[in-house]
């Protein structure tokens, strides 16, 4: 069972993302901010991240930067409002490897993920 970290400050959205990723098979853990999903990574290793992009305390393209410093082979899939897109490629350049637009269908998470991990 492949292990998946949830980063998004919103609450909603992380018990969303969760429901759905257990409902398909997969172990999940969250943060709330870029700064927690680095702790958070750094301790358990998941085998994917899913990122928002703006979040408190460290946006989501800072934390892309330094997860990929401490492990250069990270799976992260950014998550980001319509209007992001600036942001997205930022957040590409910096090493994620795919991204999801908000309100995103759960097909394509599902889709995007198994991508991903191959």
């Amino acid at each position: 069972m492949a292990k998946v970290l949830v980063v998004d400050d919103a609450s909603f959205m992380r018990m969303r993302m969760t429901k759905l990723l257990t409902e398909n098979g997969y172990e999940v853990e969250e943060a709330e901010n870029g700064a927690e999903a680095v702790a958070k990574y750094q301790d358990s290793k998941p085998d994917l991240v899913l990122m928002d992009i703006t979040m408190p305390v460290m946006d989501g393209i800072e934390a892309v930067k330094k997860i990929k410093e401490a492990d250069a082979d990270a799976n992260i899939i950014m998550c980001s409002a319509i209007g992001q897109q600036a942001m997205v490629i930022e957040a590409l350049k910096a090493g994620a490897k795919d991204f999801i637009v908000k309100p995103f269908q759960p097909d394509r998470i599902i889709e995007s993920i198994e991508r991903v991990l191959g």
